[in-house]
Protein backbone atom coordinates (compact mmCIF):
# COMPACT_ATOMS: atom_id res chain seq x y z
CA UNK A 1 0.00 0.00 0.00
CA UNK A 2 1.29 3.71 -0.89
CA UNK A 3 1.51 6.04 2.03
CA UNK A 4 2.09 9.79 1.83
CA UNK A 5 3.68 11.75 4.83
CA UNK A 6 5.78 14.70 5.70
CA UNK A 7 8.96 13.33 7.65
CA UNK A 8 10.71 16.20 9.17
CA UNK A 9 9.55 18.98 6.93
CA UNK A 10 9.62 16.92 3.90
CA UNK A 11 7.40 14.96 1.98
CA UNK A 12 7.81 11.24 1.83
CA UNK A 13 5.70 8.73 -0.43
CA UNK A 14 6.41 4.96 -0.11
CA UNK A 15 4.85 1.66 -0.23
CA UNK A 16 4.66 -0.25 2.64
CA UNK A 17 3.48 -3.76 4.13
CA UNK A 18 0.01 -3.15 5.66
CA UNK A 19 1.66 -4.30 9.21
CA UNK A 20 5.10 -2.22 8.87
CA UNK A 21 5.13 -0.52 12.18
CA UNK A 22 6.10 3.42 11.54
CA UNK A 23 9.71 2.48 13.62
CA UNK A 24 10.61 0.51 10.87
CA UNK A 25 9.25 3.33 8.07
CA UNK A 26 10.92 6.18 9.83
CA UNK A 27 14.38 4.10 10.04
CA UNK A 28 14.67 3.17 6.61
CA UNK A 29 14.03 6.69 6.26
CA UNK A 30 17.22 7.56 8.01
CA UNK A 31 16.15 8.31 11.31
CA UNK A 32 18.59 6.60 13.42
CA UNK A 33 17.31 8.64 16.31
CA UNK A 34 14.24 6.43 16.50
CA UNK A 35 15.14 3.25 18.59
CA UNK A 36 13.53 0.04 19.69
CA UNK A 37 13.95 -0.90 23.14
CA UNK A 38 11.17 -2.96 24.62
CA UNK A 39 8.94 -3.75 21.58
CA UNK A 40 5.93 -3.42 24.41
CA UNK A 41 5.22 0.26 24.50
CA UNK A 42 6.88 0.94 27.72
CA UNK A 43 10.17 2.47 27.32
CA UNK A 44 9.70 5.43 24.93
CA UNK A 45 12.70 5.09 22.77
CA UNK A 46 10.92 5.09 19.64
CA UNK A 47 8.68 8.35 20.53
CA UNK A 48 8.36 10.29 18.08
CA UNK A 49 5.56 13.40 17.05
CA UNK A 50 2.67 12.88 15.01
CA UNK A 51 0.85 15.95 14.18
CA UNK A 52 2.96 17.80 16.96
CA UNK A 53 2.05 15.07 19.73
CA UNK A 54 4.20 12.22 21.10
CA UNK A 55 3.41 8.46 20.03
CA UNK A 56 5.11 5.48 20.44
CA UNK A 57 5.65 4.45 16.39
CA UNK A 58 6.82 0.90 18.04
CA UNK A 59 3.32 0.31 18.76
CA UNK A 60 1.65 1.96 15.44
CA UNK A 61 1.33 1.10 11.67
CA UNK A 62 3.06 3.30 9.59
CA UNK A 63 -0.28 3.34 7.62
CA UNK A 64 -1.82 5.49 10.53
CA UNK A 65 0.55 7.71 9.44
CA UNK A 66 -0.68 8.46 5.95
CA UNK A 67 -1.39 11.57 5.26
CA UNK A 68 -0.13 13.03 8.63
CA UNK A 69 3.21 15.43 9.67
CA UNK A 70 5.71 12.91 11.43
CA UNK A 71 8.60 14.57 13.48
CA UNK A 72 12.06 12.57 15.01
CA UNK A 73 15.08 13.99 16.62
CA UNK A 74 16.57 14.69 13.24
CA UNK A 75 13.73 16.95 12.86
CA UNK A 76 13.90 19.45 16.11
CA UNK A 77 17.73 19.96 16.24
CA UNK A 78 17.33 23.38 16.55
CA UNK A 79 14.81 22.96 19.71
CA UNK A 80 16.52 20.43 21.41
CA UNK A 81 19.71 21.90 20.80
CA UNK A 82 18.22 24.44 23.56
CA UNK A 83 18.29 22.06 26.62
CA UNK A 84 20.58 18.56 25.71
CA UNK A 85 23.80 20.72 27.05
CA UNK A 86 22.03 21.12 30.58
CA UNK A 87 21.02 17.19 31.00
CA UNK A 88 24.43 16.37 29.45
CA UNK A 89 26.25 18.52 32.10
CA UNK A 90 24.49 17.19 34.75
CA UNK A 91 25.91 13.49 33.64
CA UNK A 92 22.25 12.37 32.62
CA UNK A 93 23.39 11.26 29.45
CA UNK A 94 25.50 7.89 30.70
CA UNK A 95 25.78 5.71 27.79
CA UNK A 96 23.32 7.89 25.62
CA UNK A 97 20.88 4.82 24.39
CA UNK A 98 17.52 6.64 25.77
CA UNK A 99 18.43 9.97 25.46
CA UNK A 100 16.72 10.58 21.79
CA UNK A 101 13.31 9.51 23.85
CA UNK A 102 13.91 11.96 26.60
CA UNK A 103 14.75 14.41 24.54
CA UNK A 104 11.21 13.90 22.51
CA UNK A 105 9.30 14.17 25.47
CA UNK A 106 10.95 16.82 26.99
CA UNK A 107 10.14 19.25 24.03
CA UNK A 108 6.60 17.82 24.07
CA UNK A 109 6.32 18.44 27.96
CA UNK A 110 7.99 22.16 27.35
CA UNK A 111 5.57 22.47 24.13
CA UNK A 112 2.95 21.57 26.54
CA UNK A 113 3.73 23.25 30.13
CA UNK A 114 6.67 25.75 29.46
CA UNK A 115 7.09 26.30 33.59
CA UNK A 116 6.75 22.85 35.23
CA UNK A 117 7.03 21.98 38.42
CA UNK A 118 9.83 18.95 39.39
CA UNK A 119 6.42 16.54 39.74
CA UNK A 120 5.28 17.47 36.98
CA UNK A 121 8.64 16.91 34.90
CA UNK A 122 8.87 13.73 36.44
CA UNK A 123 5.20 12.45 36.10
CA UNK A 124 5.42 13.28 31.68
CA UNK A 125 8.80 11.77 31.67
CA UNK A 126 7.27 8.26 33.89
CA UNK A 127 7.35 6.33 30.40
CA UNK A 128 11.08 6.52 29.48
CA UNK A 129 13.32 4.15 30.66
CA UNK A 130 17.02 4.81 31.53
CA UNK A 131 19.17 1.95 33.04
CA UNK A 132 22.25 3.91 33.75
CA UNK A 133 20.82 6.65 35.98
CA UNK A 134 17.94 6.82 39.05
CA UNK A 135 16.16 10.01 36.35
CA UNK A 136 17.28 12.92 38.86
CA UNK A 137 20.21 13.75 36.37
CA UNK A 138 17.71 14.08 34.21
CA UNK A 139 15.19 16.59 36.09
CA UNK A 140 18.38 18.37 37.50
CA UNK A 141 19.02 19.40 33.58
CA UNK A 142 15.79 20.22 32.71
CA UNK A 143 15.28 22.23 36.02
CA UNK A 144 18.71 24.07 34.97
CA UNK A 145 17.43 24.67 31.47
CA UNK A 146 14.17 26.23 33.11
CA UNK A 147 15.97 28.50 35.82
CA UNK A 148 18.56 29.84 33.22
CA UNK A 149 15.41 30.86 31.13
CA UNK A 150 14.34 32.75 34.52
CA UNK A 151 17.65 34.74 34.26
CA UNK A 152 18.97 32.08 37.17
CA UNK A 153 21.66 29.87 37.62
CA UNK A 154 22.74 27.09 34.84
CA UNK A 155 24.56 26.28 32.36
CA UNK A 156 25.94 29.24 30.51
CA UNK A 157 24.52 31.64 32.58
Amino acid sequence: MEIKLTLNGRPVTDTVEPDTLLIDFVRAHGCASVKRGCETSNCGLCTVFLDGKPVLSCSMLAARADGHAVQTLEGLQEEAADFVGFIADQGADQCGFCNPGFVMNTIALLRENPDPTDDEIRAFLAGNLCRCTGYEGQLRGIRSYLDSRKGGEGHGA
